[in-house]
């Protein structure tokens, strides 16, 4: 049986991280087995011991921590180093993407039409009403980038993204925080992978809620597009 890897990043998510992992264990995964690395990204509230206690109940959880908060870009790395599935999905730890959408994001990979596959918070799926500005800044940074890589996504900066695990494997990383985003577009799309786009929901959270992403974030992705577009 073929296994897909879900790298969930953790930091300070105690409010919202043990819902998510019993979503994503509950998740329709179209047959194939799970393995949820989750790498704690060095959290400073309650998130470790909700992370460990998940993980004495579900063997299919393999935890990580790292010793110094590094950010996403750096989580992931190691979550890609940590994961032997056949498929890996990056999914974040709060409940803004629903891991329901698992079957639409890994039907174009199964089917042997695609070799990445992004999940669109723009394609049509139920989203919840937030940040006319993020809207604008994220349509500027996807146009930027498609404009480089000479994809027409509609959205470079979801989160919910699924590789074929020698596709993400061969691909040399290097950003730490959020430019993770626009760097491994722009390294995918030059690899020559086949590139599929579908619709999800999306339950976008206030900084009230725990958001992070700030527009010092924004302003990183672009330098990333700009940087990455070079080779």
């Amino acid at each position: 049986m073929k296994t897909l890897s879900i790298v969930i990043p953790v930091y300070n998510e105690e409010r919202w991280v043990g819902q998510l992992l019993e979503r994503v264990l509950a998740a329709d995964s179209c047959g194939l087995a799970k393995e949820l690395v989750v790498v704690n990204d060095c959290s400073k509230d309650g998130t470790l011991a909700i992370l460990e206690e998940h993980a004495r109940r579900h063997p299919e959880i393999k935890l990580v921590n790292q010793e110094q908060n590094r950010g996403k870009g750096a989580a992931l790395r190691r979550g890609f180093e940590e994961a032997t599935g056949d498929l890996v999905l990056i999914q974040d730890a709060d409940l803004e993407y629903d891991p329901g959408d698992y079957p639409v994001l890994l039907a174009p990979i199964l089917d042997g039409r695609a070799d990445v596959v992004l999940g669109s918070r723009f394609l049509g799926g139920p989203h919840r009403v937030l940040f006319f500005w993020h809207a604008v800044g994220n349509r500027v940074l996807t146009t930027l980038s498609n404009m480089f890589t000479n994809l027409n996504l509609t959205d470079m900066e979801t989160c919910y993204k699924v590789f074929r695990a020698e596709v993400i494997k061969a691909v040399v990383l290097e950003q730490e925080r959020f430019g993770f985003e626009p760097e491994v577009v722009a390294k995918v799309a030059r690899s020559g992978a086949r590139i599929y786009e579908v619709p999800i929901s999306y339950a976008g959270r206030t900084y009230a809620e725990g958001k992070k992403i700030g527009w010092r974030d924004g302003v990183k992705a672009l330098y990333c597009v700009l940087r990455y577009s070079r080779g």
